[in-house]
């Protein structure tokens, strides 16, 4: 008997220590948060590394690969969203890693400021590019007849550049539209530790 308490107050003070780690802030895994430096301004951006894993992983790396830096906000719809990540100033797709798989159905929702994985039609195809939603985005979540887009994350700090981008002017070039008509330059993406 005396095994017996001992060993469930062992499990109880367990218990209790890893609520404790839990609840004081600080002490739980500290969520990846990456600095976007614009033309423009800076935006920050808290990722959900639990509930998006595979996209935050990716986008991080694409940080740590200096892959963002030098690129543009290349389609802007205000209303909308702004997209960047994938393109130079004069719309050259930059090279990316293989696409990774979709994470839409992870609960979070295309909500404004929220981050998201940009893709084709295919949902398994997202790489470099990414949107930043500028409002709520009810149909980018996905539904029974639709797989919808991969939220990873949100602006913490910066929705003010947000919504300056989101109102510049744009237009047509070649085949793509709503294009800045003066690029929004990412000049650098860094990791915040």
């Amino acid at each position: 008997m005396l095994n017996f308490r001992r060993n469930s107050l062992k499990a109880l003070s367990a218990i209790a220590l890893t609520a404790t780690v839990f609840a004081i802030p600080g002490l739980a895994q500290a969520q990846s948060k990456v600095q976007l430096k614009t033309s423009m301004g800076d935006i920050v951006v808290e990722l959900n590394d639990a509930k998006a894993p595979k996209s935050a992983a990716n986008f991080l790396q694409y940080v740590r690969d200096k892959h963002y830096d030098g690129t543009v906000f290349h389609r802007v719809i205000d209303g909308f969203m702004i997209q960047g990540g994938g393109m130079d100033a004069n719309l050259n797709e930059k090279p990316t890693r293989a696409p990774i798989p979709l994470e839409a159905g992870n609960g979070l929702k295309n909500d404004r400021g929220t981050i998201a994985m940009a893709r084709t039609s295919n949902p398994n195809s997202a790489t470099s590019q990414f949107f930043i939603n500028v409002v709520n985005n009810d149909m980018l979540n996905p539904k029974p007849d639709s797989h919808g887009y991969a939220v990873f994350g949100k602006v913490v700090q910066g929705m003010d550049v947000v919504d300056k981008i989101r109102a510049v002017a744009t237009g047509n070039r070649g085949m793509h539209q709503n294009v800045p008509t003066t690029p929004v330059t990412i000049l650098s993406a860094t990791e915040i530790k």
